[in-house]
């Protein structure tokens, strides 16, 4: 055999080994890509509850068929696993990878966390979104859940949130005081200022509450909600009067090591989804809960009201006395406030020649 002859036999032989051994190590590789992560999503909310409860379900869903079932995740209620004001506390402590809550339960933790929720007179839902998502608000909630080992994305909002539903009338600001409410957040600082008494409790405590006149009011979110509770039939008075949520934006969190866990298509996936079911829960709740106003108006003859003028204006100047009292107490606060309030007034000067010049001129 010659040696050129030679040189091609050894090469010939030799290929399916190289071949075979390219093989392996590319099984290897999809092997690794293909590992399927289980993970548990806690919430604050009812099982299934519509709008607050199914978005979690929706987010599941579509992480499961978009990543073809690679990252699995089990949604529970409130109290299923941990109660509904411990959910950050499990995701932050890794018995849970994610979390669907409202920042503004975390105050105790974080005093600028009630902002990532919303502010009293504060942006609505459409400026929160471009806030967070073009104009450093998402950056700035990182900065503050870092310390815990927590991811925030945004992950939904309800819109402007009615005033609530009360047992008596409002008739002055004198109303207001020794009044049993239900109000978390900073609107729960604003009516204490006007002498009520903010009250901390889930969802799911409502009702019960109302009915045994453990409080005397409570806010929610707005007729959707409202009237799958039930608050109609024990109390007399509803307030559609939006001040203290103008925007709620609700948060899923991620467990920081367990996302970097993920491969970098798993975590876009996660990204995408948040992103997607955000803006799907703004849209069912602005078509529920027209439907659901019309349901309570014609059927169990609720009569929405507006609170008095002069109650407004007071609630106006204790939010604002309440924002600087806790932007002088905490400089995360004062820097988080400072990005929002200078995005509200530069939103709020367009969309008054935008949005309400055009609602103005088109009337219904």
């Amino acid at each position: 055999m010659n040696k050129w002859i030679k040189t091609l036999f050894i090469g010939i032989t030799s290929l399916p080994l190289l071949v075979g051994c390219g093989k392996d190590d590319s099984t290897k590789k999809v092997t690794a890509e293909q590992k399927v992560y289980n993970w548990k999503l806690v919430t604050s909310w009812p099982k299934n509850f519509p709008g607050l409860g199914t978005a979690p379900e929706n987010f599941a869903k579509q992480v499961n068929e978009m990543s073809n079932g690679r990252l699995n995740i089990k949604v529970y209620g409130a109290g299923e696993i941990v109660p509904g004001f411990q959910v950050f506390d499990a995701v932050s402590q890794g018995s849970a990878q994610m979390g669907h809550a409202a920042a503004y339960y975390w105050k105790g933790k974080m005093a600028a966390a009630p902002i990532f929720t919303a502010l009293p007179f504060g942006l609505n839902a459409q400026e929160t979104n471009g806030w967070l998502h073009y104009g450093g608000g998402l950056e700035l909630w990182r900065e503050l859940y870092k310390p815990f080992g927590v991811i925030p994305f945004a992950g939904g909002n309800t819109g402007v949130q009615s005033a609530g539903w009360f047992k008596k009338e409002i008739n002055s600001v004198d109303d207001l005081k020794g009044l049993k409410m239900r109000i978390p957040g900073l609107g729960g600082e604003v009516i204490q200022k006007l002498g009520a008494i903010p009250v901390a409790l889930t969802g799911g405590e409502l009702f019960t509450s109302l009915q045994s006149g453990a409080i005397d009011a409570t806010e929610w979110v707005g007729p959707y909600n409202d009237l799958a509770f039930g608050f109609h039939k024990v109390t007399d008075h509803y307030y559609a009067s939006g001040w203290h949520e103008p925007g709620a934006m609700l948060e899923f969190t991620v467990n920081e090591k367990a996302f970097n866990e993920l491969p970098k298509d798993l975590q876009k996936i996660v990204e995408v989804a948040t992103r997607a079911v955000n803006q799907d829960m703004l849209d069912e709740y602005t078509a529920r809960n027209n439907a659901a106003l019309e349901t309570l108006k014609t059927k169990h003859g609720v009569e929405v009201k507006t609170l008095p003028a002069d109650v407004m204006q007071a609630l106006k100047k204790a939010s604002a006395e309440v924002l600087a009292e806790q932007a002088a107490a905490d400089p995360m606060f004062a820097k988080v406030m400072e990005s929002y309030s200078k995005f509200q007034k530069q939103v709020g000067a367009y969309h008054m020649i935008s949005e309400v010049e055009y609602y103005k001129n088109r009337g219904l």
